[in-house]
């Protein structure tokens, strides 16, 4: 199989359509660029741009749109290899509406069923998600099944070895309630090592979405380390070493979508080098920072360059 993979991340994957005009509803948008996306896919785009070596396990359809993203992904330098083809399924498209500084509507078009939630155990590389430094999934990925029997699949066989990350990444509209999103998620959390979330994602998972509460919560089922997202507030994150809150970096924001794949790609470069968790969060959120402070997800991911910039000022 070779050198085991810096980062291997499981879920969604896509086309993002995003206007090219802001300020406006769709029904006036006159004009789109289209871009890789989806949150497992921009977190392994955003730590090959810190030289690590990353893969996506994923699907997608037998379509134009799924060339347009393994083309893309090789250009990124992300490893493709695990991104397999659901021929009877079309390639999800996602649109947005871009109402900056916090409004950001987006609309899925994820039927009958994503081809990234088409994965079945039986095609999972055990050794590789073994293998691999970090094992990244989502929230996401759990809703549906064969997916979701796969995502639980690779945690156990993963057995909570290295660093293993649940981004809770709740999104409604996947769900039948939040209700079963909860159970869902409190069982992947048996098996992993980082959880990272929202507010309300944290609320998803362990009942509660103050802050404090949530990362001890966390703490309480087992994780190292419990990171979470408090939008303007900044960000919690706790592990062994103690607590720490770090600000957010002030943006003037054009497209908040994808800021918080941004801060994964950057998490997880930190994690890999070592780094004390104060200065691993405060590099993670000025890589968000620098995303929302541009339209694409994808294509904006910065290298660590450009992230030291923006914490030297």
């Amino acid at each position: 199989m070779g050198e085991p993979l810096d980062l291997l991340t499981m879920g969604r994957i896509g086309v993002d359509i995003y206007p090219l005009q802001t300020g406006v509803g769709l029904e006036d948008v006159s004009s789109f660029g289209k871009y890789l996306g989806g949150t497992a896919t921009n977190v392994a785009v955003a730590g090959a741009r810190y030289g690590r070596s990353t893969a996506v396990v994923t699907k997608t359809g037998a379509d134009p749109f799924g060339r347009f993203i393994r083309r893309a992904l090789r250009g990124y330098g992300v490893d493709d290899r695990f991104v397999g083809t659901s021929a009877g399924l079309p390639t999800p498209v996602t649109f947005c509406e871009i109402f900056p500084p916090d409004d950001f509507p987006l609309y899925f078009y994820r039927a009958p069923l994503a081809p990234d939630l088409d994965l079945h155990t039986a095609e999972l590389d055990f050794e590789a998600i073994r293998q691999a430094r970090i094992f990244w999934v989502t929230g996401t990925g759990l809703c549906a099944e064969p997916s979701r029997t796969a995502t639980l699949a690779a945690l156990e066989a993963r057995a909570r070895s290295g660093i293993t990350v649940l981004d809770l990444d709740y999104r409604p509209m996947f769900w039948e309630s939040r209700e079963q999103a909860h159970g869902w998620v409190d069982k992947a959390l048996e098996h992993v090592t980082v959880a990272v979330g929202n507010l309300d994602e944290c609320a998803i998972a362990v009942g509660t979405g103050e802050p404090d509460a949530a990362a001890k919560a966390l703490r309480d089922k087992g994780i190292e380390l419990a990171v979470v997202k408090k939008g303007p507030a900044g960000v919690l994150a706790v592990d062994d070493t103690g607590s720490v809150e770090v600000p957010p970096v002030p943006v003037e924001v054009v497209n908040g979508l994808g800021a918080g794949d941004a801060f994964g790609g950057a998490l997880c470069h930190g994690l890999l080098a070592g780094w004390e968790i104060e200065r691993i969060m405060r590099f993670a959120n000025a890589a968000g920072s620098i995303v929302a402070g541009q339209l694409a997800c994808s294509d904006a991911m910065p290298d660590e360059r450009a992230v030291r910039a923006v914490l030297d000022g």
